[in-house]
């Protein structure tokens, strides 16, 4: 009789587990349709919003979707020194992007959030600035080696920000798996930590040069050296890597709201997905009057920018570490 017990309970969490897996499936499935689906309307909304603060008609919020249509019907020309390498970075530049979307919370908890923790999500993040590399290095023209160097320099200093940042909201959660550090309310209103305050004022500072927007975009540069990296691009891959820089826009925002503004993803589903889809409006509203305002800083300037950042995040995680 007990063995029978035994053996059901033993169905009864194996089915249990299968379903749990099951349902995380379908919500990593639905995140990256998600990121798929809203990151190019959101990189229409940029195009329309600098263009009215230029005194522009600007185009419409769906050319975004018209101009991957056509990058992806273009017949694919190969260039460069190792063409394998290039298909491999145009691929893992956007695989990188949307297995991420797998680790954040899009209006429920992040799919694989017990799967994974902080550690990852650094690592898959930095994953995608690698592929970038790799992109340039095999085209091996001269201005994509200009752009490898800038967009090295720049991961050298942005990355660990990034970095500083999920060890701080680790260290206030107590832990660092994902279900503890995102979405878990670590800066509440209630007792918002001064750490939190100073990571959350370095991130929304550097969010412009994460995502690569104007005046940090010193890695492409169209002026000065012709899209650096992606210079030896053009059809379905020059399409994936576009697709994967306006994902990154999406999944990096996304990300920011989860650690810092995660008030309100427990409600109910479609509600919380209406108001993370503003949360993310409003930080694209902002990067786009900051990039519509400025001018593109020198790769120096930029590196001095980021060294200060860098300086004020390393104190907020002493803070954090003290107790503050």
């Amino acid at each position: 009789m007990q063995r029978t017990q035994r053996l059901r309970s033993g169905y009864a969490e194996k089915a249990e587990t299968e379903d749990s897996m099951s349902l995380a499936i379908l919500k990593g499935i639905a995140n990256v349709i998600l990121v798929l689906a809203a990151a190019p309307f959101f990189e229409g909304l940029i195009r329309k919003v600098t263009a009215r603060i230029q005194s522009r008609q600007g185009p419409p919020l769906w050319q975004p979707y018209l101009d991957l249509l056509k990058l992806f019907g273009k017949e694919d020309i190969e260039s460069g020194e190792s063409p394998v390498m290039q298909r491999l970075g145009a691929c893992l530049s956007l695989a990188a992007v949307l297995t991420l979307a797998w680790f954040v919370p899009m209006g429920a908890a992040a799919p694989l959030s017990e799967a994974g923790d902080a550690i990852l999500v650094i690592y898959l993040l930095t994953l995608c600035g690698v592929s970038t590399l790799l992109a340039g290095l095999a085209a091996g023209s001269t201005y994509s080696l200009f752009g490898v160097s800038r967009e090295m320099m720049c991961m050298l200093t942005l990355e660990p920000l990034l970095a500083v940042a999920m060890i701080v909201a680790a260290v206030e959660a107590g832990s660092l798996r994902l279900n503890s550090v995102l979405g878990a309310s670590v800066y509440s209103l209630e007792s918002l930590p001064v750490a939190g305050v100073l990571m959350l004022v370095v991130l929304l500072f550097s969010l412009q040069a994460f995502v690569g927007r104007v005046p940090f975009d010193t890695a492409e540069a169209e002026t000065e050296i012709m899209e650096g990296a992606l210079i030896e691009y053009s059809g379905p891959k020059l399409g994936l890597f576009k697709y994967a820089q306006m994902s990154k826009l999406f999944v990096y925002c996304a990300l920011l709201v989860g650690v810092f503004f995660p008030w309100g993803s427990t409600w109910p589903y479609p509600i919380a997905l209406v108001l993370l889809l503003l949360k993310v409006a409003v930080l694209v509203l902002l990067i786009t009057v900051l990039g519509a305002t400025h001018a593109r800083y020198r790769i120096d300037q930029a590196i001095r920018y980021y060294a200060a950042l860098m300086v004020l995040s390393l104190v907020a995680l002493t803070l954090a570490l003290v107790g503050f």
